[in-house]
């Protein structure tokens, strides 16, 4: 009989905290006097340009950059007065010895770390319900039930995008030539794609989504998302969100448990008014003749 030997798998760069993870939407005019504190932290732009003082340095970064501060550096952050800034800023304790490569770097992400980055967003607008976008949180708070994993995921996707940054722009490894490889997820197939991005919808069902917004939550390009959607659903993607929010509507209304005012409310119309014109654009009826007629007590015995 065989004897098997385990090995114990190293682990080189290990996240053992995290601080906060943001995402700013800043104004053109943005000033961020600046602050110092003794564990690491990540800015990286998601669109515009933003000015960024880093001890001594001033630094400009653009789209795509990221910029490392390490534990204890001064750091500021200024708009440049004609285009507002959309940064992604994480804070974490790391003691791995590699860290010290990421010091005084600024670094252009490859859609493999965009990758990364958008499923540590993702997972963490599922897990914690501090805002993203103040700037005044210090400290994460979880839903009370969350998806399974869902930390984890948050851990080991920072800890792959450090990774992968470490090995393109640091590491002696980058000299072997391995062949460049997308991560697998970035191969996603057609129906798996608009089954993602459906199920997406369906989370956000109460929210006000834009085609941009849908494009950068699901990694996915504005052209292409919407020659998937006319392919698949006969239509484009902003007016197949309606058609999701009218058919939670008649549900609502079937089930009688709320006015048509908060049924709005709860589907992210901005008054009744305009949720009494979309609910009519798509079946022909109003609210309140949808709840009289035979059709609602024939869709109410299908469920």
């Amino acid at each position: 009989m065989k004897k098997y030997d385990s090995i114990t798998l190293k682990e080189e760069l290990i996240i053992t905290e995290i601080y906060s993870i943001h995402y700013f939407e800043y104004s053109k005019d943005f000033v961020y006097e600046g602050e110092s504190h003794d564990f690491w932290e990540l800015l990286c732009v998601d669109n515009g340009v933003i000015e960024v003082t880093a001890d001594d340095r001033i630094v400009t970064l653009k789209k795509g950059e990221m910029i490392f501060h390490k534990p204890n550096e001064f750091h500021a952050l200024r708009a440049n007065g004609k285009t507002a800034p959309n940064l992604v800023v994480i804070s974490f304790d790391c003691h791995a010895p590699c860290m010290r490569f990421f010091e005084n770097q600024i670094i252009s992400i490859d859609t493999t770390e965009n990758f990364y980055m958008g499923q540590i967003l993702t997972e963490t607008k599922k897990t914690f319900y501090t805002p993203l976008n103040n700037p005044y949180i210090c400290k994460l708070e979880r839903y009370p039930n969350t998806a399974f994993g869902s930390e984890q995921i948050i851990k080991l996707s920072l800890e792959s995008m450090l990774i992968s940054i470490f090995r393109r722009c640091f590491s002696s490894e980058a000299l072997l030539n391995y062949p460049e490889l997308d991560h697998p997820m970035l191969r996603r197939n057609n129906d798996e794609l608009v089954s993602q991005v459906v199920q997406y919808l369906n989370l956000h069902i109460e929210d006000h989504l834009t085609v941009a917004q849908i494009c950068k939550d699901n990694m996915i390009g504005r052209s292409q998302l919407q020659k998937l959607f006319h392919q698949k659903k006969g239509c484009g993607i902003i007016e197949y969100f309606s058609y999701l929010k009218i058919d939670m509507a008649k549900k609502l209304i079937r089930e009688n448990r709320y006015t048509y005012s908060q049924i709005a409310s709860l589907l992210g119309y901005s008054s009744y008014q305009y949720f009494s014109l979309q609910f009519k654009k798509y079946t022909r009826m109003t609210p309140s003749e949808y709840n009289s007629s035979a059709i609602s007590f024939f869709e109410n015995d299908k469920n």
